[in-house]
């Protein structure tokens, strides 16, 4: 059976004659086309007809008292007609057809490769908010006006490229080295006070000194300068110094007489969701939003595809604890030490490098909280380095 039968569509008929020949004879002198011919007894014929002909042979049979019966459809034909019974199915094999069509031309994974110091996450971050995110066609994020834009985005990157596999896109990144990093390297600069204070040492590597020891200066006040006088000439370069003054510091700080501690914990209750791309669905009615006295352990789990590929789909779930919370008084000599050690710290952090040299606390009660109120004499590095100004004359 050819094509052209296969989808006008074929029958198998089955014809119980007493005279067989002149029943052929009969369907050839009514024009009827017969594509296959089996005799199975000496009554019983087996033929393969058109399907816009088997009414007329019907009719012909009935005429003729011989008895007609339809063993088999053959033919693209009654397929096609069989899926129209079967909405449903149907249904399902054009949207097949049209994901088959669509979802090549999508992208779905996004990889990076070649990031050293900056995080993955942050480049894929960025990504998507430049477009290329899932969903995001493919001809797009191989686009150079994405690449600028992620470029852009981070200046950390020197180059950055987008290929795509199937539904994968790869972001390949190169880093800038240190030198890339610093543009000011190779410019002019002073140096310059950061807090008022008195000269204690000063190392002075490349530059002008304009400073020297015990002698008091002025935050902002420049102490090393990027130009040298050399008679004939100015030379112009970049600043090195470590300086190092004695300063004044003074801090406040503030703790409370009572507080509230957690205690044993009184209810444990479980709450699930669900996040497609950035939309949360909570399968839970609560604002989520807890108290005081609740604490909330979060934990996600991706869905991953076989090759470790991860899809924009994340299950949650949400551990709320209550806890029973008691009311603790804190005495002043408590509170003095726990100021005090705060009050160090901070002045630590503070300072570029450096140390406290003399210390004076005083630490009183007022109304419901304990407050700290300190002096501190320091011996820090006050040198901050600043571009030189250029003057045109």
């Amino acid at each position: 059976m050819d094509l052209w039968k296969s989808l006008g569509g074929m029958v198998v008929i089955e014809i119980t004659s007493a005279d067989p020949a002149a029943l052929l004879t009969a369907v050839h002198n009514a024009g009827i086309g017969i594509y296959q011919t089996v005799q199975e007894d000496n009554l019983t014929l087996r033929l393969h007809i058109q399907r816009n002909q088997y009414r007329t042979i019907k009719k012909l049979c009935d005429r003729r008292g011989d008895r007609i019966r339809l063993l088999k459809r053959i033919g693209i034909y009654w397929t096609l007609k069989g899926l129209l019974k079967r909405p449903v199915l149907l249904s399902g094999i054009a949207a097949m057809f049209l994901l088959v069509c669509f979802l090549p031309t999508r992208i779905y994974f996004i990889q990076v490769e070649g990031n050293l110091e900056i995080p993955a996450q942050k480049i894929l971050e960025e990504a998507e908010n430049c477009g290329i995110c899932f969903g995001a066609s493919r001809r797009q994020v191989r686009s150079e006006q994405m690449k600028n834009a992620l470029l852009s985005a981070i200046p950390e990157l020197q180059w950055a490229g987008v290929n795509t596999y199937g539904c994968t896109a790869i972001i390949s990144v190169r880093e800038r080295t240190e030198t890339e990093k610093s543009d000011d390297s190779c410019g002019v600069s002073r140096i310059v006070a950061s807090r008022d204070g008195v000269i204690s040492s000063c190392t002075v590597t490349r530059g002008n000194t304009l400073v020297k020891v015990g002698q008091a200066v002025r935050a902002g006040e420049v102490l090393v300068s990027g130009y040298t006088d050399c008679g004939l000439s100015i030379r112009a370069e970049r600043s090195e110094a470590e300086i190092y003054a004695e300063t004044e510091r003074s801090l406040t700080a503030i703790t409370p007489v009572e507080y509230l501690v957690r205690g044993d914990i009184q209810t444990r209750t479980k709450k699930f969701g669900l996040i497609i791309g950035k939309k949360r669905i909570n399968f839970y009615k609560d604002s989520g939003i807890s108290g005081s006295s609740c604490a909330k352990m979060y934990t996600e789990y991706c869905v991953t595809l076989p090759g470790g590929f991860e899809l924009p789909i994340k299950l949650f779930s949400e551990e709320w604890i209550t806890y029973d919370n008691s009311s603790v008084t804190e005495d002043l000599e408590q509170a003095e030490v726990l100021l005090s050690f705060f009050s160090e710290k901070y002045l630590a952090q503070q300072m570029v490098a450096g140390k406290i040299l003399k210390q004076f606390q005083f630490v009183e009660q007022v109304d419901d909280i304990y407050q700290l109120t300190g002096e501190y004499a320091c011996l820090e590095m006050i040198g901050q380095e600043r571009s030189e100004e250029i003057i045109d004359k």
